[in-house]
């Protein structure tokens, strides 16, 4: 078990790391514009509003969320008086709050992209795919 734990937190994150990074810029210098969703705006804005902010908002915030926990030091927490207990049910709690705004989102825009018949019209089926993702 020793060195499954060591290769799954020691190492892999390092390996992931790596292809993103390295995969994001092969990506950017040969297929920039490939990895999308095209623009419906136009077709039906209400329900894009609608889906978009929550969207956008949760992601954001669960990113932030992350950074912060990861990357702030233990001394701060225990100069704020904040117990590792204290600070994972709080960690949980927005965490999960702004998931489930990032999903009503997200399933909003998903069911915009099916039930609307010009989005549909016009969406390809990576549109799909990057939703889906």
């Amino acid at each position: 078990m020793s060195n499954l734990n060591t290769f799954l937190f020691g190492i892999y994150p390092y390996i992931a790391l790596t292809v993103f990074f390295l995969g994001s810029l092969v990506r950017y210098d040969r297929e920039q514009y490939t990895w999308k969703t095209g623009s419906s705006q136009m077709l039906e804005s209400k329900q894009l509003r609608r889906g978009s902010v929550p969207f956008h908002v949760g992601i954001i915030m669960v990113l932030m969320g992350h950074f912060v926990g990861l990357l702030t030091p233990h001394q701060v927490w225990d100069f704020l008086h904040v117990t590792a207990p204290m600070k994972q049910v709080f960690a949980m709690a927005m965490g999960g709050f702004f998931g489930l705004i990032c999903l009503y989102g997200l399933v909003i825009l998903i069911q915009r992209r099916i039930s609307h018949p010009r989005v549909r019209a016009s969406s390809s089926t990576m549109d799909m795919a990057v939703l889906w993702l």
